[in-house]
């Protein structure tokens, strides 16, 4: 897998090294992941999607090695927004047998820069590839897991290494194949284990495959393919929310979507454990319908809805209307499938947690809040009693 050069191991970076991904593509710098496969990709209507199932939330390169020194070069697609500083660096997480042991960023890259916050217009300046650098890691035999920036495209260059690397182990554990928003996806979590999925699936010990789409967990039926096409041991979708920020349906149309997914999902996943969970509280939407509008007023992005909360009579959807729709479907279907599951997003992420926790942009969690809905998601489903919560192990595993 590997060829020496004195002291140092350079190691192509293949398919086989990654977890967390539907698909890959070779490009001219690279291996880039993505979490869509190339087929709906294709169908994908909108740049807010393209990248965002292009950017590697939960993804991460594994690898067993002796290694102290550890260097991975990238070619990082960074977002900035026209008129406002732009974000740090993304960050790497390092973690050593499951613990997160080192960090790093790679300056440079691509910049792509949002023009238009409606419209998400970009124009993408191109820049060098960059090296994220791990030292004086602890000797021994190891296991390593590379999480790569949740918000950054990242393309996979190359990894150098001070000691050979080998093919990480099976590990044995259930994968959790997961569907969500910009939440899921990680937006305002400074660092990729720091997303609310992956701490669950942490608590969980699974392996997460993380779907969560900023701004995209529109119940498109690509995605709900893809979903059925992957392998997996549980299943979590949790929607709604962008379905209320595009005002993309009324409650007509939204019922039924949710049970074409669930009948996809279903299609080749026929008595996996599946959880539908509904949205977190998010009071500018709570009795308001969309679509939501971003707020620049005092100088820091905040967002606010738009819609006429008279309109509910006549099918517009709020997050209360939403979980009421969810809880219904899941009620109706779970008399003839036993593996389906509800959870009220409120038990996650509810009235007290925003008091302790508010929304610094009066829709996406803090580090903080997500450590809080990971937390809670890992006792209430991975815990005693929880849909999930009979074994980690796969069978043989």
């Amino acid at each position: 897998m590997s060829t020496e050069h004195h002291t140092t191991t350079t190691t192509p970076v293949t398919a086989d090294m990654l977890r967390g991904f539907l698909d890959v593509e070779a490009t001219a710098h690279g291996l880039l992941p993505h979490r869509l496969p190339a087929r709906a990709r294709r169908q994908i209507p909108d740049d807010q999607l393209a990248v965002a199932e292009a950017q590697p939330s939960g993804v991460r390169l594994v690898f067993r090695t002796r290694a102290t020194t550890i260097e991975l070069d990238t070619l990082p697609t960074k977002r900035v927004y026209q008129g406002f500083p732009a974000p740090a660096d993304g960050v790497y997480d390092l973690l050593v047998d499951g613990r997160l042991t080192a960090q790093a960023t790679v300056a440079g890259g691509n910049v792509r820069t949002i023009t238009d916050m409606v419209t998400q217009s970009a124009e993408v300046t191109e820049g060098p590839p960059g090296t994220a650098r791990f030292t004086e890691l602890p000797a021994g035999d190891k296991d390593i897991e590379i999480w790569l920036p949740h918000t950054e495209i990242t393309e996979l260059i190359a990894l150098r290494t001070d000691a050979p690397v080998e093919k990480a182990p099976d590990s044995g554990r259930k994968v959790w194949l997961h569907h969500g928003s910009s939440i899921s996806h990680g937006s305002n979590a400074t660092h990729p284990s720091g997303t609310w999925p992956a701490l669950a699936a942490a608590l969980g010990e699974v392996e997460l495959v993380n779907l969560g789409f900023s701004g995209s967990a529109l119940l498109d039926p690509f995605t709900a393919r893809a979903m059925r096409d992957t392998p997996a041991d549980l299943i979590s979708v949790k929607v709604g929310i962008n379905v209320v920020n595009t005002d993309a349906m009324r409650l007509r149309a939204f019922t039924p979507a949710v049970h074409g997914f669930l009948d996809t999902l279903r299609e080749g996943h026929p008595t996996t454990p599946l959880l539908v969970v509904s949205p977190l509280l998010c009071p500018v939407q709570e009795d308001t319908p969309g679509p939501l509008a971003p707020d620049f007023d005092g100088g820091t992005l905040r967002f606010r809805a738009t819609g006429d909360p008279a309109e509910r009579a006549a099918g517009r959807l709020t997050l209360t209307v939403i979980r009421d729709a969810l809880a219904g479907v899941v009620a109706q279907r779970a008399a003839d499938d036993p593996n389906l599951y509800y959870l009220d997003g409120l038990d996650l992420y509810g009235e007290s947690d925003h008091a302790e926790f508010p929304l610094p942009d009066d829709l996406h969690p803090d580090p903080a809040g997500h450590r809080r809905i990971g937390e809670n998601f890992g006792r209430l489903v991975f815990g005693e009693g929880g849909p999930f919560a009979n074994g980690t192990a796969r069978p043989g595993g």
